[in-house]
């Protein structure tokens, strides 16, 4: 019989284009996905919210310290998956009321993750990085503080309008100006390690802001924009409002005792303190009034000029 020329060809893989790769099973491309997708643990952290989200049916726990030992473990398995995981304060009043609003069966567990999505797009988190509960809660609380102080700064200032007179937006120039005393204050305090807070007075609260940065011998102080932001609002808020606005600030520097330096807000500007009275300020109990100990290693100082300023502030 004869034999086809073709049929005598040994078929070789055409190789032209690199080794075939093999198809991963689709279980493995899940679980890559689910790696690569950033997860959101709402946390009840104390133990009044837990009480309040006991009365929901399908809440599966009974006691506060077992839920944080649960939550915590949680926090361990998803990091040990590679998953970026960030923590947010779950409100249960606040969960209530979003709830109501968007009409939805509060006591389910989809309605409770769908709360804790919208908190974490808009709300204070912190990133699980293994560090334990004892440690995260007080930095999330801080951080939401933080966050509500400066939401209601911002909201006392856009509802003051624009000025009879001049027609200038009152909570824009406000901010503008404390920007501006911001920024000749840290250029004036120098190189070190500086912890800044101001605090004022309004109608419902004591509006505080704390703010952390460092500069070198050389070079601008370095300093967290949000952080800068929210200090401004506070700073803002009193030059606005013309209410009793205060600025302490702390400078650290090696082989040397801290400093702290003081001033109060009077029209609009940074009148500095006598050194006597950052050390009254500093040396008395804000709640009681009642005098306290002056730390070790620290030096009170009078407030230092910050220069001259040609901007005149909005009155």
């Amino acid at each position: 019989m004869a034999q086809n020329e073709n049929t005598k060809r040994t078929i070789k893989p055409d190789t032209r284009h690199g080794p075939k790769r093999r198809t991963p099973h689709g279980t493995t491309l899940r679980r890559t996905l689910r790696r690569e997708a950033p997860s959101t643990v709402g946390l009840l952290a104390d133990e009044q919210d837990f009480a309040a989200m006991r009365r929901y049916r399908t809440f599966p726990f009974d006691d506060h310290t077992t839920y944080l030992h649960q939550v915590e473990s949680l926090l361990k398995s998803l990091t040990a998956q590679g998953i970026h995981t960030t923590v947010a304060l779950f409100d249960p009043e606040e969960y209530a009321e979003f709830c109501a609003e968007s009409g939805l069966d509060a006591d389910t567990g989809a309605c409770r993750s769908r709360f804790t999505a919208e908190i974490a797009a808009a709300g204070a988190t912190v990133t699980y990085t293994g560090q334990r509960l004892t440690d995260l809660i007080p930095l999330l609380v801080s951080r939401a503080v933080r966050q509500a102080t400066w939401e209601y700064a911002t909201l006392l200032l856009a509802d003051l309008g624009a000025c009879a007179d001049c027609g200038q937006d009152i909570g824009r120039a406000a901010f503008d100006r404390a920007s501006h005393l911001l920024t000749r204050l840290l250029e004036t305090a120098g190189p070190g390690t500086h912890h800044l807070v101001c605090s004022t007075p309004t109608e419902n609260d004591q509006l505080l802001a704390v703010l952390n940065t460092h500069r070198d011998t050389t070079g601008p102080a370095r300093l967290d924009a949000s952080e800068g932001a929210e200090f401004a609002s506070v700073l803002a808020v009193a030059i606005a409002l013309e209410t009793p606005g205060g600025v302490v600030l702390r400078t650290s520097a090696p082989d040397t005792q801290d400093r702290v330096h003081g001033w109060r807000l009077a029209y609009g500007a940074l009148a500095p303190l006598t050194a006597g009275e950052v050390f009254n300020a500093y040396c008395t109990d804000a709640d009681t009034g009642e005098p306290v100990s002056p730390e070790s290693g620290v030096e009170y100082c009078a407030g230092f000029d910050i220069g001259a300023d040609p901007a005149e502030p909005h009155r």
